[in-house]
């Protein structure tokens, strides 16, 4: 292994996917997890040294890898910059706008970097999409729709929207990141949110749109799904310009699967061959930021924005009113 080491902060399901793209770049890693899970984790994919406290994990590391439940992770990213590190932190970075600049700013006065963990943009179908956009492929573009439906996660706290943001925050900034990233700034969003009830009065699904107007003129729709049984997890994308039209259905063409279950080390796995896990070209790209190499796809402000999208929806949803957007941006 290599003289770099990375603090990987927490042992949840998505960890399972950052620890091994940590390893496979060769860098050390020591992990810290207050359930105490870090063993198991280490245990399971062969690497990594488990230290006791995050104090321990900020004294021996180069750069920080926050894993942890949104809720959290405000507190430890300010810390980790008051502390010298560079920060991965997953998304969102956390759950207001405010609380997302005020970690920036750290960050700046600290002169070190922060980059949101946007997996998505990273996926091949997902690139593929965003480059043909980016190159003109079908023209100007006037319409995106996105969908992403999946099992509920079985963590309580994701259930607590004071603690996760709920669908729109945790599960739907990725493709509210994506639209953005896209078709550019954001004037105006309008969200709705919709709980069935099965006969026995149980929520089954928790259901989400978000419109987005862009500063461009492009409209997008972005639809999200918690189940609250095990279900095929979907995403589907459609994106409309005056000279074409690209879609996809991962129902038809696979490239993920989310498993359902209670076991922590459930989420998002890729079921088809990529030429590599999206997860350590994403990982890998930050690590060459940390070295001195290229500022990667996804940066703070990007995170920024997302939080600011999904919680403008949450407003949206909360007032049955649309929400104007700051052009300030």
């Amino acid at each position: 292994m290599g003289n770099y080491t990375v603090g990987l902060v927490g042992a949840g399901g998505i960890a399972n996917s950052h620890l091994p793209a940590w390893l496979a770049l060769g860098v050390d890693v020591v992990v810290f997890s207050i359930d105490g899970a870090a063993p198991a984790l280490v245990e399971r994919h062969g690497g990594g040294r488990v230290v006791e406290s995050y104090e321990e994990l900020l004294a021996a590391s180069d750069a920080v890898d926050i894993c942890t439940p949104t809720f959290t992770h405000r507190d430890l990213v300010i810390e980790a910059a008051e502390a010298g590190k560079n920060i991965v932190c997953e998304k969102p970075l956390a759950l207001s706008e405010a609380d997302t600049a005020e970690m920036i700013e750290a960050c700046d006065r600290a002169g070190v970097q922060l980059y949101p963990a946007h997996v998505v943009r990273y996926f091949p179908e997902y690139v593929a999409m965003h480059d043909a956009i980016a190159d003109g492929g079908i023209g100007t573009l006037a319409v995106q729709r996105f969908l992403r439906a999946g099992s509920a996660p079985a963590a309580p706290w994701f259930s607590q929207k004071e603690l996760s943001g709920g669908l729109v925050m945790d599960q739907m900034i990725h493709d509210l990141d994506f639209a953005r990233w896209n078709a550019g700034e954001v004037t105006q969003v309008y969200a709705t949110e919709s709980p069935s009830l099965r006969e026995d009065g149980a929520p089954e699904p928790l259901t989400a749109q978000v419109i987005l107007t862009h500063e461009s003129g492009t409209v997008s729709y972005v639809t999200g799904v918690w189940s609250r049984r095990p279900i095929a997890f979907q995403t589907r994308f459609e994106v409309a310009g005056d000279a074409g039209l690209l879609q996809h259905d991962s129902l038809g063409n696979p490239p993920i699967a989310f498993n359902g279950s209670t076991d922590e080390v459930s989420g998002y796995q890729p079921t088809t061959r990529f030429s590599e896990s999206p997860y350590l070209t994403e990982i890998r790209e930050f690590h060459q930021a940390f070295l001195g190499g290229p500022t990667p796809r996804v940066d703070a402000a990007d995170g920024l924005a997302a939080v600011a999208l999904a919680a403008a929806a949450l407003k949206s949803i909360e007032t049955s009113a649309p929400v104007t957007m700051a052009t300030n941006r």
